[in-house]
């Protein structure tokens, strides 16, 4: 699909400091970024946890350590999740409290969050107060369920919540209404990290360390876990999460990782004191959220909980493992959707709908949410993609592109069509839903109708938004190191991205489908640079008759036997002057 390439305006004054590149100035510029005080990421700096409902949770935290109460710590299936629940559990043992556990519904059995249905299993566990991280804003039934057996509930999430609150004890949500803490991006391993500091700063001036003869947890131990979560969720980097994000990085490249980490990233091929926000979004994220996608999240915390390096390595390469089955099962699933588009592109005379809806009885249900990411990237369309869930009940899993919230999209197909819908939730850009599998069709026409109704033309022609161009002297190791190392890069907080023409002096696939290139800034090929597109179309590519590209690329340090070099990691490739066809 061939897209628009659009540069970022500059916003306010350029930053003026020590040191600074132009090029990196321009970058910052176009993120809003005013002062050089603003990319300071000292912990001195972070939000002060002015949280609704902060005091009621520690007050009974509190309670439950001095009491040496029984907690369970009840997360959800993805590497947000995950992290949470290690947290939590974690922090609480080092506070003294003995008997805590955790417990992660199987997507498959329970589906997400605190359900009545889960609250069974969890009571035979026996706690006293059950804590929710990630999830639980929208768990009413479930709370309620948990308090008719006389267990206590805290809340801790940060999802949008709905009219009505659960009835808990305590909850702790930025975005529940009424709440004062500014930075409301917070990932739901951000909210506990935030909780667990307070039951410190509560515990230790009650002299509970002292008393018990235990040593203060150090809460910075546990910004390699924020750090992780805050990436995998993908929500916004403000200055607070770039923060939280900043620190975790720093003590994971200082060799002061959790042993599951550094198993994780050792699996991936990661090297550790090279990492940046991006390896924690590509290379362990995904491995942890295998495990939830295949089989059991319970698989991911243990790796992330564990203390012993040959354990952390054998569980590592386990959730690896997964993580390889998960790919070879996303292809097929990929094959077999775009197989189905070019079906429909065929019957409707080249028109796809707007609103893509696809459904096979053999999808694997914990693969759906990747499927529609990719469909929804190749054709920039909003797309949902269903699995079969049991009973005569298929469950989709959907993403969006920028002009269309998906959750407020589904609220109004269910308004004007109620009887189709049995449940859904989510936000702006991702969310789920499941519906008999008979109301399919009809589904399917109502959602593209909706999608047809928001949406226009423009908003469906894709668009790569850019910093520019970079001048030859640029293409430097320098400025490449500098721009790896300036962010935390992330959500709303991009990884800069230059746009420009070259010359193509060489170009082969490597790795079955990804193109490896030689190019150069100039016509003559005077200066060569690396550059490497990954997952390219085999239809298009390689063509040794094309000559000049345009790129959408990266400026990235290529580490290769120790010897380092400039690489272009490409984004965007696209062909300038007809292409010979098909090779």
């Amino acid at each position: 699909m061939q897209k628009l390439i659009r540069r970022r305006e500059p916003q306010g004054s350029a930053i003026v400091a020590d040191n600074l590149p132009p090029v990196l100035s321009r970058v910052y510029q176009a993120r809003g970024i005013a002062s050089p005080e603003e990319l300071d990421y000292q912990l001195k700096y972070l939000q002060r946890p002015q949280f609704k409902g902060m005091d009621e949770a520690v007050s009974l935290l509190a309670d439950a350590v001095v009491a040496d109460a029984k907690v369970l710590v009840v997360g959800d299936f993805d590497a947000d999740g995950a992290t949470s629940s290690a947290l939590a559990v974690l922090a609480l043992k080092a506070m003294g409290l003995r008997e805590v556990d955790y417990l992660v519904p199987n997507r498959f059995e329970y589906g997400y969050g605190l359900t009545p249905e889960i609250v069974e299993v969890a009571a035979a566990m026996a706690p006293d107060v059950i804590v929710t991280v990630d999830n639980g804003i929208s768990s009413l039934e479930g709370v309620r369920a948990a308090q008719a057996r006389g267990i206590a509930v805290v809340v801790t999430d940060h999802h949008l919540p709905g009219q009505e609150l659960p009835p808990a004890e305590a909850i702790v949500n930025p975005n529940q209404p009424g709440c004062p803490f500014p930075s409301k991006h917070l990932a739901g391993v951000g909210v506990i990290f935030y909780v667990m500091s307070a039951l410190r700063a509560e515990l230790r001036q009650m002299g509970w360390f002292a008393e018990a003869g235990i040593p203060e947890p150090k809460m910075v131990d546990y910004l390699d876990l924020v750090a992780l979560g805050t990436v995998a969720d993908v929500v916004p980097l403000d200055r607070n999460n770039r923060l939280l994000v900043a620190q975790g990085l720093e003590r994971i490249r200082a060799g002061l990782a959790r042993p599951g980490i550094r198993a994780l990233l050792e699996v991936a091929g990661r090297s550790p004191h090279r990492l940046v926000a991006a390896d924690l979004g590509f290379a362990i994220g995904p491995r942890l959220n295998a495990a939830g996608r295949l089989d059991d999240m319970a698989r991911g915390i243990q790796c992330l909980m564990c203390e012993s390096d040959a354990l952390a390595r054998e569980m590592a390469l386990e959730l690896d493992e997964f993580n390889r089955d998960r790919k070879a099962i996303e292809s097929g699933m990929q094959q077999e959707a775009q197989a189905m588009l070019e079906r429909v592109l065929g019957e409707q005379q080249g028109e796809l709908p707007w609103g893509l809806c696809l459904y096979d009885g053999s999808w694997h249900q914990g693969v759906i949410g990747i499927l529609a990411s990719r469909i929804k990237d190749r054709h920039h369309r909003p797309t949902i993609a269903f699995a079969d869930a049991g009973d005569g009940e298929i469950k989709g899993s959907a993403r969006s592109i920028p002009g269309l919230h998906i959750r407020d999209a589904l609220d109004a197909v269910a308004a004007r069509h109620p009887h189709l819908l049995q449940k859904f939730g989510g936000h702006a850009m991702a969310a789920g839903m499941s519906l008999k599998r008979e109301h399919f069709d009809e589904f399917q026409q109502a959602f593209d109708t909706e999608v047809r109704r928001q949406l226009t033309d423009e908003d469906l022609a894709a668009e790569v938004i850019t910093d520019g161009e970079l001048s030859a002297a640029d293409f430097s190791l320098d400025l490449a190191s500098q721009l790896r190392q300036a962010g935390p890069w992330g959500q709303h907080f991009p990884e800069p991205l230059f746009d420009g023409e070259f010359t193509v002096i060489q170009q082969r696939l490597v790795g079955e489908k990804h193109l490896k290139l030689v190019v150069s800034p100039d016509e003559q090929g005077r200066q060569a640079l690396d550059a490497i597109a990954f997952n390219v179309d085999l239809a298009q590519w390689p063509d040794q008759q094309v000559r000049r590209v345009r790129l959408a690329y990266k400026l990235d340090v290529n580490e290769y036997r120790g010897r380092q070099s400039v690489q272009l990691l490409v984004d965007y490739l696209e062909p300038l002057g007809a292409p010979s066809g098909n090779h």
